[in-house]
């Protein structure tokens, strides 16, 4: 197992680098000068020049890159262009805002489409099916931003229940965790009935109920164990996903988090902070997706008898 997790870690060195190319990559393409964004657009060309140099722009796109990567190794990830702080330090600082958005959006994500799931597949065809299916399909087929708008009007305007946006206490969460979670929801429902329908239907279950065992045993020992292993993928992938999907829904609630800040990174053109953001958002991924990969050797004893023999 540690071997395994090993190999796992030192794989990510290369997913890293790169991801960290293809955003240099991107960044160097825009348009738009970061020197002239923090001098202003008064600023006179000498002064503008002088300030490229310091910052090392006028150098060579490789040169630039690889001094970035020297550095980051280092642990310098550089002062941002616009605000003249450190990006690491920024970013830590606005980590817990959007840890506890998308800690939120995957408790009620799970909270009710894992549940949802088993019923919908226990209840085949009931109106109990039909109407989460349909739910299901509705919240996929509502973009995120929008569905939050929804609920600002309903529960912020209309009712005065929650506040519209802040993150300053718990109930500046609940509307952008509920944002967050529907439409990933969704496919969590779908994916946990369809593997349910596929494990009930099979032999050893048939065996289980002809023993006389309960229903409640069937569903909940015999058949939710062996249907888990493909709606922990996607729980995993979709925590991941969350992670790097707040950058709207911070943006709609006015959440000081991750997202908001790489927005306006990428409007100012300020590549240290863009580049942390999304390196920091990618090994947050990798690493979400070894604890899923580690998961399956507690759930799976199949997978677990793998990783002994290795």
């Amino acid at each position: 197992m540690l071997q395994y997790i090993g190999k796992r870690i030192l794989m990510m060195i290369p997913v890293l680098l790169g991801v960290s190319f293809i955003i240099f990559t991107i960044l160097a393409l825009t348009p738009g000068d970061p020197a002239r964004t923090m001098l202003g657009m008064d600023a006179t060309t000498e002064n503008v020049e002088a300030l490229r140099e310091q910052l090392g722009l006028n150098d060579p796109f490789f040169v630039r890159y690889f001094n970035w990567v020297i550095n980051a190794v280092q642990g310098n990830f550089g002062n941002s262009y616009s605000r003249k702080i450190p990006v690491l330090g920024e970013i830590i600082a606005r980590f817990p805002s959007t840890l506890k958005l998308a800690a939120g959006g995957m408790i009620i994500m799970v909270g009710i489409g894992v549940p949802v799931g088993i019923m919908s597949a226990v209840k085949q065809y009931s109106l109990a099916d039909s109407v989460s299916m349909v739910s299901a399909m509705l919240l996929t087929s509502m973009p995120p931003f929008w569905f939050g708008m929804l609920l600002q009007l309903l529960f912020a305007l209309r009712l005065s229940w929650l506040p519209a946006t802040g993150a300053d206490t718990l109930k500046h969460f609940i509307l952008p965790c509920v944002t967050l979670a529907a439409s990933m929801m969704a496919s969590l429902i779908r994916m946990t009935r369809s593997n349910m329908l596929e494990v009930i239907r099979m032999d050893y279950i048939r065996t289980a109920r002809a023993k006389g065992a309960n229903e409640r045993t069937v569903i909940y020992k015999h058949a939710l164990r062996n249907a888990l292993l493909p709606v922990i993928t996607i729980i995993g992938l979709n925590f991941g996903g969350l992670l790097g999907g707040t950058m709207i829904i911070e943006s709609v609630f006015g959440l000081p988090g991750l997202g908001t800040n790489a927005i306006g990174a990428i409007r100012e053109k300020d590549t240290p902070m863009v580049m942390t953001s999304v390196l920091f958002v990618a090994f947050l991924a990798g690493f979400i997706n070894l604890t899923v990969d580690i998961i399956y050797a507690f759930v799976d004893p199949r997978i677990k008898s793998q990783y002994a023999k290795r």
